[in-house]
């Protein structure tokens, strides 16, 4: 009786074990999916839908949110306004070019920004892909939601949002990629004489 108690305990054990560790299982699932090119598993791993919502904004610069348009009722002449004024959207980085699995490598590496280059490589995804990388550490972890960050080489961070979809199955719903860093106009260094 007490073996049956001792492998209950055991397989309880287990079970939290693999609870609290299966958003760093998807981080490495996705990271090898994407170096493979396995693209049913980055299917099944990725929320796209979510992941261009998120990236568009830090794309363009405007990560702040915008306020809701003004209702014919309380505004109607500033909803008139609005309809007028609507013009073509900025043409910028695409939030495409880094959910390919070549980017989405990149990404997992933590190169950040430069991880869209990564998708106009037109070579084979199994034989420019890298093997390895910087290992993830949980910046947040919830029940429903983790955060993993991974440091790239230029000191810059990107965090991975995954969102609980199962007991066990995580997916990537979110990147912050690092602040684009903008070189400072007139300064070389030294020192004013």
């Amino acid at each position: 009786m007490k073996i049956i108690g001792n492998l209950i305990l055991a397989a309880v054990v287990l079970l939290v074990i693999s609870f609290f560790a299966a958003p760093g299982v998807a981080f490495f699932a996705l990271r090898g999916a994407a170096d493979s090119g396995d693209v049913a598993e980055l299917d099944r791993l990725v929320d796209y839908g979510a992941m261009r919502k998120a990236l568009g904004p830090q794309l363009t610069g405007r990560v702040e949110t915008t306020p809701p348009p003004p209702s014919i009722l309380e505004d109607p002449i500033g909803a008139v306004q609005r309809q007028f004024q609507r013009g073509p959207a900025a043409e910028g980085p695409r939030a495409d070019a880094y959910l390919t699995p070549a980017a989405l490598g990149a990404l997992t590496r933590g190169e950040g920004r430069e991880a869209a280059r990564r998708s106009e490589d037109t070579g084979t995804v199994e034989a420019d892909a890298p093997s390895g990388g910087p290992l993830p550490r949980p910046v947040y972890w919830g029940m429903d939601r983790a955060r993993m960050a991974v440091t790239g080489e230029s000191g810059g961070e990107t965090v991975f949002t995954f969102v609980r979809t199962g007991f066990f199955s995580w997916q990537l719903v979110h990147v912050s990629l690092p602040e684009q860093t903008v070189p400072m106009v007139g300064q070389s260094g030294r020192k004013g004489g």
